[in-house]
Parts: structure tokens; sequence; C-alpha cells
């Protein structure tokens, strides 16, 4: 199957850690669903939830990523070479990675942990930026795909909130390698616009699968 190019919707298949629904067969069956709805792929987190997916629908595109907390460094999206060879093992088709500029444990940067996931691990990357230096440096060091997933996230951009317009139509505008609209698309309206701005491919998450979250808005008004 070839996922050079991404299109359409891609479901972000989440839970808060502290969730019930944080569990991998409630994360295989919220994949399965969007799926089925007509979505062309599914965002997963941690290499349990991954291999769930991939049992539940082994023909489906997984975006995969492994959120880790690690002392002494921001970075949390699959920061290091052996969380996205883990991921990998778990059976995903692209491994995303923090793509800021912030420092990395163990020495690694992107320029290093991007061409080991494709020599080594034989899978695409997916770079999630914040702003378009960091993506740029992500391309440079080969990344395959390029998102908008970290703006509003980082210190560089907490000035900002998602979505990362701005950093969409100056990738879409600049770039080579397809570009993904994630982070803060909370209705059809706007994943058109993103689609519009030049989108090859719109991850949504909260919007489809943040039952926790949309439970918390709710309880306010009462």
């Amino acid at each position: 199957m070839n996922y050079k190019t991404p299109k359409g919707l891609i479901v972000s298949c989440q839970a808060p850690v502290d969730s019930p629904l944080h569990h991998p067969v409630v994360i295989a069956a919220m994949a399965q669903a969007a799926v089925r709805g007509g979505a062309t792929g599914v965002r997963i987190d941690t290499p349990a939830h991954v291999r769930a997916v991939r049992e539940r629908l082994p023909e489906t595109l997984i975006i995969g990523l492994w959120k880790q907390q690690i002392p002494g460094y921001e970075t949390y999206i699959t920061p290091r070479f052996e969380d996205a060879a883990a991921i990998a093992a778990a059976g995903a088709d692209i491994i995303a990675i923090d793509a800021t500029l912030r420092p990395r444990p163990n020495g690694e940067t992107v320029a290093t942990l991007i061409p080991r996931i494709h020599q080594e691990l034989g899978k695409l990357v997916m770079a999630d930026a914040d702003t378009l230096e960091g993506a740029e440096q992500a391309i440079s060091a080969g990344a395959d795909w390029v998102g908008t997933t970290l703006v509003g996230y980082t210190r560089e951009t907490q000035h900002l909130t998602p979505p990362g317009w701005e950093l969409l139509s100056q990738l879409a505008a600049e770039v080579k390698i397809p570009v993904i609209c994630e982070g803060g698309i909370t209705d059809p309206d706007m994943a058109k616009t993103a689609l519009e701005l030049g989108a090859n491919a719109v991850v949504i998450g909260g919007a489809i699968t943040g039952i926790d979250l949309k439970i918390q808005a709710f309880q306010k008004v009462f």
C-alpha cells in the first residue's frame, strides 16, 4: 500500500491516561468506527494501542507515536529512536515525531533520528511541527510528511491558538512533501478551510474521539 500521499480524514484515536477509554480494546474500537465512517487512516499513541489497532485493522494506515515525558526535556512525541522502534514493531506505517527545535534526549536530533527511522526501521516519518523553521529542518532531514500538530503547544508558539492556519499556508506554499493540518479542527467547516489552504489531509482528534473533554465542557453548564 502506498502511503506517500495522504488524503482525506485521519482520526486521532487517543484518550487521557486516567480515562477508562485509555485501553487497547477501546482505542481499537474507536479506530474501527472511524474507518467504517470513511477515515483514510488513524493516529495512535503507545505501542500497546498501535498493536491492538493493527490486529483489528490489518490494512488501515496507522500513524504511530509514543508520548514520553522525559525529565529535563520538553520534546514528548516519540522523542527517542528507541520509542520509534517500539512503535514500528507494534505495526505503525508512519512514525510521528516531535519536529520542533527543542533538544532531544541522548544527544539525538531530528537530523539523526529521521534517517535512522528510514534506514533501520523502514518506516516513513511525519514531522509534527510548530514553526516553519522546525518544519524545514525536518524536511531537510528527510521527513515524508509535515504537520501543524504542535502550533500552540510550545514556548515559541504559546501565543497562538490552533489550528495553525498561518503555518499551514506557509507549508502549502513552500514545501514539496505532503502537508497535514492537525490541531484545533472542531467542525467540518474548519476541515474544509484546511483543505482550501492546501492541506493534503486533516487529522481530527478531540472533536471526534475526545469524549472526556466533551463531557467536562457540558458539565460546566450544570
